[in-house]
């Protein structure tokens, strides 16, 4: 769409193309401005063939001016005729009324410069008496056709017009008798008016409710009704690639009693990595909520999977927070503190990092499943090999499946997964992630041990 005369009291658009296959509006106060021409013209037979000529392209440059548009409208053969359409002017008393209800909101102001017709200005308008859109006998026709009532040309030019609204809301306030410049001007000029006057007890001017510290704020009721025509929020920015340097502690001050700045430096670059995980795994998600990762840390190895597991216990933290291979000092610290002695943290650590605290509840806790499951599991370990190559296994546990003659075992964990262990010396320890298959969980018990995230 394409206007021009922009900024007086007349707007000329250029003719649109043809409207092909597609309905005439797409805006609620488009569809209001065809409801009037609908409910106002007697013959609906004119208005099918109007719409024909529109959709047709029959309709030529459309002028618009306070209480009027114009067009040319061609019939199939050629003929042209100037068409007319009549809207009501507003008074000027009821144009003082309509600017007083805009400037009471910011919301209306910036809907409408948003090419948006707000809802709630034309509601409040008819509280107030005013009818902003044309309602039924608002739209008069005139045609040199000289037909008394909305003809096929008077129908198209306002099927046209309906367009133009949809594109700018101002096209309705012109004919009601304003332009767009000259409103935008008594707007802005009525708002200043309205800042600088005091009405307030102390002289302060007139404002919305007090937020945070005494500063004007918004109304709830105004915030919640701009809520379909306020912008949309920018992009978010980019996930660093990799987490920010926490600050150094080693200062000249000597630290209080009790405090040990090497250990809280850990404990900062810990948190920086798992704040990094969090935000690359939102924006990832484009705004979703994070989801906990349950593979080996690639942030320093702090956390393993992950971090954002919530409501971790002592010792399932210690295991979280050795897994980023701290000094030893601090990894003897970590395992008094969750009553464990190093060889036990080093497992629980070695845990964590194949699968978080499902697998530290598979190394240190025994459960027993119920008949059912017990039956299901037995079923998986026997069709999962060929007779000649199934391994002897015997049940040593509540969910654990020893090799026999191999320093081997499977633990079935409670959501249904198998994991792998090997035993070193006197105590099992997990030898690799967990899987739905037991066989697959088996061959990496037997498999030479090897580290997490060595595996392929």
């Amino acid at each position: 769409m394409s206007g021009y005369g922009h900024g007086g009291d007349e707007r000329t658009f250029e003719a649109l193309p043809p409207a092909k296959g597609a309905a005439f509006t797409r805006t609620w106060w488009g569809r209001a401005w065809l409801k009037a021409l609908e409910d106002t013209a007697l013959d609906g037979q004119q208005l099918k063939a109007g719409r024909r000529h529109a959709r047709a392209g029959a309709v030529g440059a459309v002028s618009v001016r306070p209480g009027r548009i114009t067009a040319i409208v061609k019939d199939r053969d050629g003929t042209a005729h100037r068409s007319d359409v009549l809207v009501r002017e507003f008074s000027e008393e009821e144009w003082e009324r309509l600017l007083d209800l805009a400037v009471d909101s910011a919301g209306h102001i910036a809907a409408l410069l948003e090419r948006e017709m707000p809802p709630h200005l034309v509601e409040d308008a008819a509280v107030a008496g005013l009818d902003l859109l044309p309602g039924i006998g608002d739209l008069d026709p005139e045609c040199g056709c000289e037909a008394w009532d909305h003809c096929p040309h008077t129908s198209a030019l306002c099927y046209q017009v309906a367009r133009l609204l949809d594109e700018d809301p101002f096209v309705l306030l012109l004919m009601r008798g304003r332009g767009e410049r000259t409103l935008l001007d008594q707007l802005q000029a009525r708002s200043a008016r309205r800042a600088a006057v005091p009405s307030a007890p102390g002289g302060q001017a007139e404002a919305g409710p007090e937020g945070p510290g005494g500063l004007p704020g918004v109304s709830a009721a105004e915030a919640y009704a701009a809520r379909d025509i306020l912008p949309p929020l920018p992009a978010p920015a980019p996930a660093p690639s990799a987490p920010g340097e926490p600050p150094s502690l080693d200062t000249e001050t000597e630290p209080e009693p009790g405090v040990d700045p090497t250990a809280l430096e850990y404990l900062a670059r810990d948190a920086a990595a798992r704040a990094h995980r969090m935000l690359v795994a939102v924006l990832g998600a484009g705004g979703a909520p994070a989801v906990p990762d349950r593979g080996v840390s690639s942030a320093g190895g702090f956390g393993g999977p992950d971090s954002v597991e919530p409501s971790l216990t002592v010792a399932q933290d210690a295991a979280r927070l050795a897994a980023g291979s701290p000094e030893s000092w601090i990894a003897a610290r970590l395992a008094v503190g969750s009553g464990r002695t190093r060889a036990e943290l080093d497992v629980a650590t070695r845990a964590w990092r194949f699968g978080g605290s499902a697998a530290l509840a598979v190394l240190e806790e025994e459960w027993t499943p119920d008949a059912e499951t017990l039956a299901r599991a037995a079923a998986r370990l026997a069709e999962a090999w060929e007779d000649d190559e199934r391994p002897v296994l015997r049940r040593t546990a509540g969910a654990r499946w020893t090799v026999v003659g191999a320093e081997a075992q499977l633990r079935l964990g409670t959501d249904g997964r198998w994991w792998p262990y090997r035993k070193a010396g006197a105590r099992w320890s997990p030898a690799g992630p967990a899987d739905r298959d037991p066989a697959s969980a088996l061959a990496a018990a037997l498999a030479t041990d090897t580290a997490p995230g060595q595996r392929g």
